[in-house]
């Protein structure tokens, strides 16, 4: 791998290669939140995953429009190795460049999906020519010797061949996108062992038989308090020995055998991405698909960079800088959340796209300090999500600043109702205050065919299409000061109380409005029928707004 890597680099030593001419995109600590700077200021992905057959610039064209007008600031974008590199050794970027120039004739960033070595499990995207030469490019193998669609992450022919072409890639970019609207980049893509827990070609049985690599023992070791509770209970059920094969360490079943998969695939995934980041250090990351109620490894794409994987991985792959959820899951707070474990920066490449991805947007930014939120085929959405999107879309773009400054300080929260039959109040403590928070989902207002009308927090209908359903419900608040609050969202009704007691809330002012250049602008004050006479702040069913609030007390 080295001597290519060496070839791939020739730009720099020759001074071909253009200086960056704006800041390289990086991450940066705030609080507890990771932020990702771009042009020197945070920024919050509000993005849309295309489909994966949609990448290619001359299909991808007619859709840009659209994409604006949902109030996208990124698009997540395939590059498949299949076009990139037909043939061995020799390069074709047109793809990547027509995506380049079109997502800066449409003011986009983008990030980058490298379709390397597996996709979804699968090696479907690896050119034809790796496909043809199994002897060079060995399979994975089932229990019974079955070759599979997948490569085997055993062999260094494999990683180095898809490590060499990565690195082409992020070498291009350096000396094609200095501007850099490409933020972040994908290496691979919800990697897996699917239909058994592990690869059983006889180079994986040998290192199966392997004593545990000491990088990862150690890891365990030294992080043991932190440790996912999964990985942990895994580990001491076998006797949580600090050696042995792997089915010593880990048993031998298929929780033991998947442990073993992650680390490899990540080992893999790691020289991949350390050979892109040599040439252009973005920031990187990988996805999972997740695991449905009940599966087993083997079910499931078996050992990618799952919530209880990602200690295994962040041992194995520390060129990654963060690990992420595909959520396709109703139960959307629940997935969210276990990407936060250990300190992870939540960014959510993919997920399902549906009316209530417009308020999982919100709840992420608001409660979990998401770096971005990406529906999935978003070249598809259609009304009514595709509304609802842009209007929640929209108050993102308004409260970035606002929402940027205050990550990882503990004065932002979220609120989402995972289900209709969830009929509890969500109760958050922010300072002083106690808010209680409860959800009303109705039909948004429909037009006289039976069409759905979507509202923005300006009162302006933003997109009318789709015959008329359910609205979803949730939102997030912003501390303004000690007293002072605003809340965004849809179908949201919250009432207040101090947190300690002698004392009952008042609702000091309500306003609806909305933020342009930074700049609060009034639209209604809501003093009265509105708020209750004061007894509750709602922000209606059916309609996305921007309420500031200020709260007293009074005994």
């Amino acid at each position: 791998m080295k001597s290519s890597l060496i070839v791939v680099s020739l730009g720099i030593l020759l001074g071909t290669a253009p200086l960056f001419a704006a800041e390289l995109p990086h991450l940066r600590q705030q609080g507890t939140a990771t932020q990702l700077i771009v042009d020197g200021q945070p920024f919050l992905i509000r993005g849309g995953e295309l489909g994966n057959s949609s990448g290619e610039p001359d299909y991808l064209r007619a859709s840009w429009a659209k994409l604006r007008a949902m109030n996208l600031n990124t698009v997540v974008a395939p590059v498949y190795w299949d076009v990139i590199e037909p043939v061995e050794g020799k390069f074709d970027f047109a793809s990547v460049d027509g995506l380049l120039a079109d997502a800066r004739a449409n003011g986009m960033r983008l990030v980058l999906l490298w379709f390397g070595s597996w996709k979804n499990s699968m090696s479907c995207y690896v050119p034809a020519w790796v496909k043809l030469d199994q002897v060079r490019f060995p399979r994975a193998q089932d229990s019974a010797g079955r070759g599979l669609e997948i490569l085997s992450p055993f062999h260094p022919a494999n990683r180095d061949t898809d490590a060499r072409a990565f690195a082409a890639l992020m070498h291009h970019l350096k000396t094609e996108d200095p501007g850099h609207t490409v933020v972040m980049v994908q290496v691979e893509n919800e990697i897996g062992m699917i239909p058994e827990a592990r690869d059983h070609s006889p180079e994986a049985a040998k290192a199966f038989a392997a004593p545990v690599p000491t990088a990862l023992m150690d890891y365990l070791d030294k992080n043991q308090p932190r440790l996912a509770p999964e990985l942990l209970a895994t580990w001491r059920a076998a006797g949580g020995k600090t050696s042995g094969t792997w089915a010593e360490v880990f048993g031998a079943g298929s929780a033991g055998e998947e442990i073993f998969m992650a680390w490899h695939f990540a080992a893999y995934t790691q020289a991949v991405a350390a050979a892109g980041k040599a040439e252009l250090p973005l920031p990187m990351y990988a996805n999972a698909a997740l695991i449905r109620p009940g599966y087993q490894p083997g079910q499931y794409p078996s050992a990618g960079p799952l919530p209880h994987l990602i200690d295994v991985w962040r041992a194995a792959a520390p060129a990654l800088d963060l690990l992420a959820p595909d959520i396709y899951f109703q139960n959307f707070s629940y997935w969210a959340q276990l990407y936060t474990r250990s300190g992870n920066p939540l960014f959510i490449p993919e997920a399902m796209r549906s009316p209530e991805a417009a308020v999982n947007a919100l709840y992420a930014f608001g409660a979990l300090d998401a770096m971005g939120f990406c529906p999935f085929a978003i070249e598809s959405n259609t009304e009514p999500a595709a509304g609802f999107l842009t209007a929640s879309f929209d108050l993102v773009r308004q409260l970035t600043p606002l929402l940027a400054a205050r990550q990882g300080r503990g004065l932002t929260a979220g609120f989402l109702q995972e289900s209709v039959e969830t009929k509890q109040p969500q109760q958050v403590r922010q300072g002083d205050w106690i808010f209680r928070v409860s959800f009303e989902r109705a039909a948004p207002p429909q037009l006289a065919d039976g069409l759905a009308v979507v509202v923005g927090a300006d009162n302006s209908a933003l997109a009318a299409g789709g015959r008329a359903g359910t609205a979803p419900a949730g939102g997030l608040m912003v501390a303004l000061g000690d007293d002072e609050f605003l809340f965004a969202g849809i179908g949201l009704t919250i009432t207040f109380a101090p947190a300690t007691g002698g004392q009952q809330a008042g609702i000091l002012s309500c306003e609806e409005g909305r933020y342009e250049a930074g700049e609060w602008q009034h639209l209604r004050w809501l003093n009265g029928d509105q708020t209750h006479q004061g007894r509750h702040v709602r922000l209606e069913p059916g309609r996305f707004t921007l309420q500031r609030v200020k709260l007293y007390r009074y005994r």
